[in-house]
């Protein structure tokens, strides 16, 4: 459904990824994992446009996107959640919702509060009042309104009490349940253990690994070199 293969990416005068290949199937959660600044971020930056690629080629659905502006591939279905969350503090849920709604996404206002229905008590909160776990959820409903086949979650777990993410593996696991592809950045290697199907390991722009969660356990010491803090 979604393919990288040998990806080269800048950032100004800073080649940051160095031949990412890596590929997403239908209904599939993969995770990319890896320490900070080890190229996570701007992975899914270059799959939507953000960042510039200068070598290797994006593909999604059999169709390049090299060279294709954000907001076109947003409408191809990539939809990206950043890290920063980025909602309109001074909107309420209802409003933020409203900025990203397609009247063919096939995602309405009751589909995403049954997905969500702590936003359904909340909708006529303004955005800057939200907890940061409440946040997170408007952000991937927002993304959810517009009707991605693909959802880039950016380091989706970071920020949030254990408790929160427990909760928050539940929504991802329900959107996996109803065919949403997922390709999520995290450093959250026990989040991303109980969610994805394949992982894939990045350090200075490079993977490092990539494979089934079972076989990422069973090797110690490439943990050990990529993701222990």
């Amino acid at each position: 459904m979604l393919e990288l293969a040998d990806v080269h990416a800048v950032y100004g005068p800073s080649h940051v990824l160095h031949g990412v290949s890596l590929r997403v199937g239908d209904g599939e959660v993969v995770s990319l994992l890896g320490r900070n600044g080890a190229g996570k971020s701007t992975t899914l930056k270059a799959i939507v446009g953000v960042v510039e690629v200068t070598a290797g080629d994006i593909r999604f659905e059999g169709r390049s996107l090299r060279g294709v502006p954000t907001h076109r591939v947003a409408r191809l279905g990539i939809g990206l959640v950043p890290e920063d969350r980025r909602i309109f503090a001074d909107l309420t849920v209802l409003d933020n919702l409203a900025v990203g709604a397609r009247p063919d996404s096939g995602w309405t206002l009751p589909r995403v509060f049954d997905l969500f229905p702590k936003l359904a008590e909340l909708a006529r909160r303004r955005g800057g009042s939200l907890s940061g776990g409440e946040q997170q959820m408007l952000t991937i409903a927002r993304t959810l309104m517009t009707g991605p086949r693909v959802l880039l979650l950016d380091e989706p777990s970071e920020g949030l009490a254990p408790v929160v993410v427990q909760a928050f593996a539940g929504n991802v696991a329900a959107l996996k349940r109803q065919g949403v592809a997922i390709l999520m950045a995290e450093q959250n290697l026990k989040f991303a253990r109980r969610l994805a199907d394949r992982a894939y390991v990045i350090e200075k722009g490079e993977i490092r690994f990539e494979g089934t969660m079972a076989a990422l356990d069973a090797d110690v010491s490439l943990r050990r070199a990529y993701l222990s803090v």
